[in-house]
């Protein structure tokens, strides 16, 4: 049981999973007004750098 769990958090589902979360963060933190974490824009192939440069 334990190899499957490991496939699913390394696999296709942990990834999707991962990529899910971190736009949610990253929707909430703009929406707040606030500048959202790094590792959060990383995980969506975001430089957090060039993300303060962006203007509305």
């Amino acid at each position: 049981m334990s190899a499957l769990r490991n496939s699913v958090r390394t696999g296709f589902f942990g990834r999707a999973f991962a990529v899910l979360g971190a736009a949610n963060a990253v929707s909430a933190a703009v929406e707040a007004g606030r500048r959202p974490r790094a590792n959060d824009l990383r995980e969506l192939g975001i430089d957090p750098t060039s993300f303060g440069q962006v203007t509305r």
